[in-house]
């Protein structure tokens, strides 16, 4: 059974990463971390109803909440932001660099609640903000295998040790195609068809190859032949080849192992002496992203030879 991880994203990340301002730093803003990928607008909070507020969420005021605040008096703002930052959300985010009544910020420091300025639109700063954090708390797990950017597609190589995955993935390097992750592959569900594989931090840009040890494939070959992350189109299964097993030699139906519950197409090639596997593999790639734009070579081919003997027993 695979062990599946579910990181929380930190919030100290979060907010280098967008750059926001910091208006007011809460005393668990290192340590803090974000649970839920969805935010909230608190909109109906600030007339009284918390009914199913989740004080989990990321909370954002836009324009319109600003404009909703500014009819209030004074008192009137710091009872809803007395009220609104006693519970214990991560941070709460302006957007569109508006300036801040004076309430917000004395009861961010009252309550000690980290309070943050974005001069995105509140539009892009929701958006972006659920896409990262969707990626940074998506569910992941490790595999062991190789994984190439080969033509644009995200190629997962599997297979027992010793079998010749880092040895082909560095003649695909030489043959301009690009590192993602040697030996240990972490992979994320980052949407319900989709998957992203990186290379553990400690691994990044090396691959190992017996007889020669470790070398760094970024500066070895340069930065064009490695990439921080792909997304997994083709997972090629290496195996031994053995005598009298049937391997398809077709390619009728398409084959699909499942990872994280998402179904990525498969293919199984059998290794011999002699047999080019970098070109194999260019070959596999190609053939499968010209799949996913509708063309099936396989389907033709059978669809031509049918109609060739339709014709011949015709005549």
């Amino acid at each position: 059974m695979e062990k599946v991880k579910r990181n929380p994203a930190s919030l100290k990340k979060m907010v280098e990463a967008f750059g926001m301002e910091i208006l007011h730093r809460g005393r668990d803003f290192d340590t803090a971390v974000v649970t839920i990928s969805d935010v909230n607008r608190p909109a109906l909070q600030l007339v009284g109803f918390y009914d199913y507020f989740d004080d989990k969420r990321l909370q954002i005021l836009g324009r319109g909440e600003m404009r909703y605040l500014d009819r209030m008096t004074e008192s009137e703002r710091t009872r809803v932001f007395n009220q609104l930052l006693s519970y214990p959300f991560p941070a709460m985010i302006v957007a569109r660099g508006m300036d801040i009544p004076a309430e917000l910020q004395a009861m961010a420091e009252k309550h000690d609640r980290t309070l943050l300025r974005s001069p995105d639109s509140t539009v892009d700063v929701t958006s972006n903000l659920i896409d990262y954090l969707n990626h940074a708390m998506a569910p992941q797990i490790a595999r062991h295998g190789v994984l190439m950017n080969i033509y644009g597609q995200g190629v997962l190589i599997l297979g027992d040790s010793g079998i010749g995955k880092s040895e082909t993935a560095i003649e695909l390097v030489k043959r301009g195609h690009r590192l993602i992750a040697d030996d240990a592959v972490e992979i994320k569900k980052v949407s319900p068809h989709e998957l992203v594989g990186s290379a553990p931090p400690v691994l990044k840009h090396y691959i190992e190859l017996r007889g020669i040890g470790v070398i760094n494939v970024a500066k070895l070959f340069g930065m064009g032949a490695v990439k921080e992350s792909s997304n997994i189109d083709l997972i090629i299964n290496m195996v031994p080849w053995r005598d009298g097993e049937a391997y398809d030699r077709l390619g009728m139906e398409t084959q699909y192992t499942e990872i994280l519950d998402v179904k990525v197409p498969s293919i199984t090639v059998p290794i011999t002496p002699g047999r080019n596997l970098a070109v194999i593999f260019e070959v596999a790639a190609m053939n499968n992203r010209q799949k996913r734009m509708g063309y099936n070579a396989a389907v033709e081919f059978t669809e031509q030879m049918s109609k060739y003997f339709t014709a011949r027993n015709d005549d």
